[in-house]
């Protein structure tokens, strides 16, 4: 059997065997699902669910107190908080809930933070960024569907443009 007949049978196969088992097609999960399925407490230890934030735009920047290009961009993505109100942005700390508490006076938002933790860096991998470097943000229009991956600190003006086309 030549490869090619052997790439188109087993692609075949596959889309044959997730119609008749779905538990295999979960493989195929986006990353809004994966990402709006999880749940993350506040400042204040209140659980969040991130899906509260599904039906309108919404730009999720994982982030951590002890990464300096993240702290810097903190002020750019609370400018564009107050740009767009109808936008929601979420900050996703790979860090303690005590360490972000502390920074917080250095660096105010309003946007909400919640505590993902380390494991943030795993989920990170699962959303497509494969280094699990940080900063690394997301954003999503209001069907769920990513529109933009960004991985290092956001360029304000980059950023501006992709959310005026929300």
């Amino acid at each position: 059997m030549n490869r090619r007949h052997f790439l188109s049978q087993s692609l075949a196969f596959v889309g044959m065997a997730t119609s008749l088992f779905p538990c295999l097609a979960s493989a195929q999960t986006s990353e809004a699902q994966i990402l709006f399925a999880q749940s993350y407490p506040d400042l204040n230890g209140t659980d969040q669910p991130l899906q509260n934030w599904r039906g309108r735009p919404v730009v999720m920047n994982f982030w951590a107190t002890w990464c300096p290009p993240c702290v810097k961009e903190m002020p750019d993505l609370e400018a564009l908080n107050q740009k767009y109100p109808d936008i929601a942005f979420v900050g996703l700390g790979v860090d303690t809930a005590a360490n972000m508490r502390n920074f917080l006076p250095k660096v105010q938002v309003t946007y909400d933070l919640l505590v993902v933790g380390y494991g943030g860096i795993e989920l990170m991998k699962q959303l497509g960024n494969t280094a699990g470097g940080l900063p690394f943000t997301l954003v999503f229009n209001e069907k769920g569907r990513m529109v933009k991956r960004i991985l290092g600190q956001v360029k304000p003006e980059t950023l501006d443009e992709v959310l005026a086309r929300l």
